[in-house]
């Protein structure tokens, strides 16, 4: 028999769909020696997608309803989760069936079960797409080779470093490995070191490794240098043809004290009968950055720009970003306007859209519009005096649209956000809440605006485009939600296996000033999906809004540089048959690459400000703190401290000579003998025991305060619920502590935290807005 695909696929589907690799050899008569090349021949059939193995070295054709493609996201402990590329429930992978596939790579999974629930668990059949290229590690020097232990802990499997590979690094240090061979079922990766970034004590290797873990492209290739220094910086009169010219209206731009880069700007007057008149005009950096240039795939390949406490990774040059396509004050720059007309009510009467040019008036922060609005700061009032008037008129707009945005039941989760303060060396001195005022309030509401209404405007004419999509949330966790919250005499109603957000935001009003507020917001936001870009116009839950897009950050955010194409084509009569068809071919893929860049982003974020964070803490090893239960999990409690905005965990083991149950619908420990009982919300005061920087983590353990929240009482039945076997002896950090505090006073609180220094981050030191 000819050994080919279709004699491979019609021997199998002869054998009932799935056929053993042996019964294939004897069916091709395949001698011993021709077993590895007829084995190479039928994987390549895998690698291609025409078949897929199954356990047992089985294969079977790669079709069916049961076949799931989707990204890998493994977990320290060796399992992980397939997400469907179209959506859906994740895909449980035990470690058993990964079949050599790592984190981040893409793949073709079987679902072989389903679980209580609907949970599907499913084996891997095909790795589609690798995830990693490069991997960065702590190098580690043994006989005659070496090895590089992943940073990234969903990454289990080391990568191993031939001799020849090493090059000039030395054990300990932080290096980035090239893989050369992707691990299979029965061997490790292999790879070779291609930098060293240094040894992991110096803080900035630390941030390097993070930029590097997360594949953020730090330095501009020289050609998008060249082509951003290329473009000159002041306008010319070709520049202004067709524009509409805004010079002559007060305009002003409100941003963080340290922001640099400004993409809006706004202006209002208010008109007969009430109405309000609005301009949000926004940086037009798509007269700048043309379709498929250096500028454009460099901006398309970063999608975001990324902040870290001290630096930002822009996603433009700075020729660009804080330069010809900033709105700095009192020089004449390109927009896109987005002119709006507001009722009394908040209702939008009217909208255009065009090409302007502005001159901003004044460069506001948000501290200076504060003082104005809200403080009454008669020096800052002087300071602005012409200008006072126009932001008093855009605090009363402000209002509107806020209350009809509530109204219609958009949802406004309210909780802190920490800012990391530093010194002039870099070096963290404080965590403190982030202020938003409402001068932020201002500024989102009026970019809430104008995204709905452009959204609303392109959707309208029929035009392809890309949106910012929140889908409604699941309702099995809306359930369990809604089961927890009865506990503290709340609820809210549910419509099938749906929820209106009106009815979320009524119950977030209803627990506003109650003990019980920061912990239903926290597990209210666990319910909810995560906002994406899409082709397809799906609506926004959690703003209630029927169309929404991103079009005020064409800067620092590349979905927003492809919408404001589309409507400036729409407006210019170029939307062609042809032109929709590109849109329609390529929109989908954009929206699927700047999701992830954005997740990548916020990742990387994360991770830098869970660094500051530990480096903090470092010095405050035996302090004691209070705290609230912010997460509980089988293995212990997640506990924020009040002061300092800075979680970490304690663990089962520490919590006294007991056994606990983990009641996961009531989100609690409960003791077997004591039947003390750990729930989120609960106050609680802590010792910090331990902190690792290399792991990013914060250890504490009790310290005897517990404070609980009203609610319900252990479940009946408490066996029924899984007992965690552990029941540690209490770490020697605390013993110490608890001898040193017998022989003198006790140090508590911020411990001898400095004051001063100076705190930086995106859109300005805390100042950042909002993803919504």
């Amino acid at each position: 028999m000819k050994r080919n695909r279709e004699t491979v696929l019609a021997a199998i589907r002869e054998r009932g769909g799935a056929a053993p690799f042996r019964e294939l050899m004897q069916a091709f008569g395949v001698t011993k020696g021709e077993r590895k090349s007829f084995k190479d021949f039928v994987d390549k059939l895998v690698s291609e997608g025409h078949l897929v193995r199954l356990k047992g070295n089985s294969y079977a054709p790669a079709q069916g309803e049961n076949l799931v493609t989707g990204r890998l996201t493994c977990h320290p402990d060796g399992y992980g989760f397939v997400i469907p590329e179209g959506g859906g429930d994740d895909v449980y992978i035990p470690a058993r069936a990964l079949a050599g596939s790592m984190h981040g790579d893409t793949v073709e999974v079987r679902v072989e079960t389903f679980k209580a629930g609907g949970k599907k668990e499913g084996r891997i059949v095909r790795t589609v797409a690798r995830g990693q290229a490069r991997v960065v590690g702590r190098f580690e020097q043994l006989k005659g080779f070496g090895v590089v232990v992943p940073d990234e802990t969903r990454i289990s499997q080391q990568i191993v470093i031939s001799r020849e590979g090493i090059g000039r690094a030395r054990g300990g240090q932080v290096v980035v490995a090239e893989i050369t061979a992707y691990p299979t079922e029965k061997r490790r990766p292999e790879g070779r070191i291609v930098e060293i970034l240094g040894f992991p004590d110096d803080p900035e290797v630390e941030v390097r490794t993070i930029i590097a873990k997360h594949d953020l492209p730090f330095e501009f290739p020289a050609e998008v240098l060249a082509e951003a220094r290329a473009v000159p910086q002041a306008l010319g009169e070709k520049d202004l043809k067709g524009r509409t010219d805004l010079r002559d209206i007060v305009t002003v731009t409100i941003d963080g004290e340290t922001a640099r880069d400004f993409d809006d700007a706004v202006a209002v007057r208010k008109e007969r009968g009430g109405n309000i008149r609005l301009w949000v005009s926004i940086a037009d950096v798509s007269h700048y950055v043309k379709p498929d240039t250096p500028l454009d795939r460099e901006a398309y390949l970063r999608g975001t720009s990324v902040y870290f406490p001290d630096r930002c990774i822009p996603m433009l040059p700075e020729e660009l970003s804080n330069g010809i396509c900033s709105l700095n004050p009192r020089v004449e720059r390109l927009t896109l306007t987005a002119e709006m007309v507001f009722t009394r009510s908040g209702t939008m009467k009217e909208a255009s859209f065009y090409p302007s040019v502005i001159r901003s008036d004044a460069r506001l922060t948000y501290t200076v519009v504060k003082k104005i609005l809200v403080d009454g700061d008669a020096e800052a009032i002087g300071a602005h005096k012409e200008l006072v008037p126009h932001l008093e008129v855009m605090r009363e707009l402000a209002q509107r649209l806020t209350d009809k945005r509530r109204k219609r039941g958009s949802i406004d989760f309210d909780l802190p956000e920490p800012q990391i303060i530093l010194d002039l060396q870099g070096e963290t001195i404080d965590i403190i809440q982030a202020e938003r005022n409402l001068a932020h309030r201002i500024i989102e509401e009026f970019m809430l605006a104008a995204n709905e209404a452009v959204a609303s405007h392109i959707e309208a004419k029929g035009i392809p485009s890309l949106y910012r999509v929140h889908e409604p949330p699941d309702p099995a966790k809306l359930i369990d939600f809604q089961e927890f919250i009865f506990n503290f005499g709340f609820h809210f109603r549910m419509e099938g296996d749906r929820v209106e957000p009106a009815e979320i935001q009524r119950l977030l009003v209803e627990t506003e000033g109650t003990p019980e507020e920061r912990m239903i917001n926290q597990v209210l936001l666990r319910c909810m999906k995560q906002a994406r870009y899409s082709h397809e116009n799906l609506g926004h839950f959690g703003l209630a809004a029927r169309c929404y897009t991103h079009f005020t950050s064409p800067i620092r955010r590349y979905p927003d540089l492809v919408v404001h194409r589309i409507l400036k084509g729409l407006l210019a009569g170029k939307m062609t048959e042809k032109e929709m068809a590109r849109l329609e071919a390529t929109l989908p893929e954009t929206a699927s690459h700047t999701s992830r860049r954005e997740r990548v982003a916020m990742e990387a974020e994360r991770e830098i400000v869970a660094l500051k964070k530990a480096q903090f803490m470092r010095e405050k090893i035996g302090e004691d703190f209070d705290g609230y239960i912010t997460g509980v999990t089988s293995f212990g409690l997640f506990v924020e401290l009040v002061e300092l905005f800075v979680e970490g965990m304690v663990h089962v083991s520490t919590m006294g000579d007991d056994f606990y149950r983990y009641v996961e619908k009531q989100h609690s420990l409960v003791g077997e003998r004591s039947k003390e009982t750990y729930r989120i919300g609960d106050r609680v005061r802590v010792t910090v025991a331990a902190v690792s920087i290399e792991k990013k983590q914060i250890e504490f353990v009790l310290a005897g305060l517990h404070e609980r929240r009203p609610g319900a009482a252990p479940p009946p039945g408490l066996d029924e619920y899984p007992r965690i076997p552990v029941a540690g002896k209490r770490p020697r950090v605390l013993e110490e502590r608890r001898q040193q505090a017998k022989g003198g006073k006790k140090r508590s609180g911020r411990g001898g935290m400095k004051e001063g220094g100076k705190g930086s981050g995106g859109k300005g030191g805390g100042g950042r807005r909002r993803r919504r």
